[in-house]
């Protein structure tokens, strides 16, 4: 099978090509998992994360990719839940423990044996992988595989953050960065909360647009502060920067979420600028998505066949992950990067 495979961890301001295209074996599935056959796969910024060494360090050589699309071609001894030909989703969620306290409590997410799809194991920028049964999803047949792509992570972790935030119908939502996820929680918000204002603090003016043309109220920089607070802030952005700028929009009691599996280093110094009485007094409350569930993805999915929804995407070849990962790195972002492998 062909593969874009990572050796070694690098800068991508040095290093415009950090995936090889390989030639490798097709993986065979164990007892209870299943092969699949891949037909497309989102281009999450996570990606970015683990190749400059932001994550937990990933297995090397690692196949990258977790918000998968394909088809069972092969079943593992023991398999009961699917048969070969059904179209199935693979998420970031690879495994967990299902014994711990987190996993017994619904709290899989932070189950200290999470396994990650291509992190800890091969993931999605690849012909095939192979994963187990019940860490899969089934995706309804008239959901089109590059627009579903980015709903296995960008549209879940998303919904879990708008969950995390208490949010209520008439509520001001307000979101920094417009990216993959944030332009899917946009849809979502406007779907299941019709009388609310969603404001949009984005860098780039295209961001903006495209914001404004999706629904939001209002569209203006990260430094820009608002005449009426939110009730609820969601941060996309991989900055300090915006989390300190989003505190002083927030009303009393209200809830910022970060979105995002980590902070650069170089944005720390905005730390610094905070005022206790400005950004933290009043019971404003910052709370810190991690990973999402197996239950995230399975509601978000239900809910997107509900409401109809379809992500704006930019599709790339196989071939061509290295240069979606560098336009994703610069910014030059409308909705969703996603890899088409058949």
């Amino acid at each position: 099978m062909r593969a874009m495979d990572l050796t070694t961890l690098c800068d991508l301001a040095n290093n415009q090509t950090p995936l090889n295209l390989m030639e490798m074996l097709e993986p065979i599935p164990v007892k209870g998992e299943v092969l699949v056959k891949v037909s497309a796969c989102g281009v999450c910024h996570t990606e970015l994360d683990e190749i400059e060494g932001r994550t937990p360090p990933p297995r090397l050589p690692i196949i990258p990719g977790h918000q998968v699309i394909s088809r069972v071609v092969e079943t593992g001894s023991g398999v009961e839940t699917y048969t070969v030909g059904e179209r199935v989703g693979v998420a970031w969620i690879y495994s967990t423990c299902g014994s711990c306290k987190f996993c017994q409590a619904g709290d899989e997410n932070l189950c200290p044996h999470f396994l990650a799809t291509g992190r800890d194991v091969n993931g999605g920028y690849a012909q095939y992988l192979t994963v187990h049964e019940h860490f899969t999803f089934r995706i309804p047949e008239h959901f089109i595989d590059a627009e579903v792509g980015p709903m296995m992570c960008a549209g879940a972790i998303g919904y879990r953050s708008l969950r995390l935030t208490g949010f209520k119908d008439g509520h001001n939502l307000g979101l920094t960065g417009f990216g993959a996820s944030a332009h899917l929680v946009l849809k979502l918000a406007r779907y299941l909360y019709p009388r609310s204002d969603i404001h949009v603090f984005c860098r780039d003016e295209g961001e903006r647009a495209f914001a404004k043309e999706l629904g939001a109220v209002w569209a203006g920089d990260i430094a820009d502060e608002l005449p009426i607070e939110m009730d609820a802030i969601i941060d996309t952005m991989p900055a300090w920067r915006p989390v300190v700028e989003a505190l002083k929009n927030l009303k009393s009691g209200g809830w910022l979420v970060i979105n995002a599996i980590r902070k650069e280093e170089i944005d720390k110094e905005y730390l610094q600028w905070m005022d206790y009485p400005t950004h933290l007094w009043m019971e404003k409350e910052i709370k810190r998505v991690a990973n999402v569930s197996r239950k995230d993805v399975s509601e978000f999915l239900a809910l997107a066949e509900a409401m109809g929804i379809q992500p704006e995407v930019q599709e790339f070849s196989l071939e061509e992950a290295n240069r979606a990962l560098i336009e994703l790195e610069s910014r030059k972002i409308r909705g969703a990067k996603v890899l088409r492998i058949d």
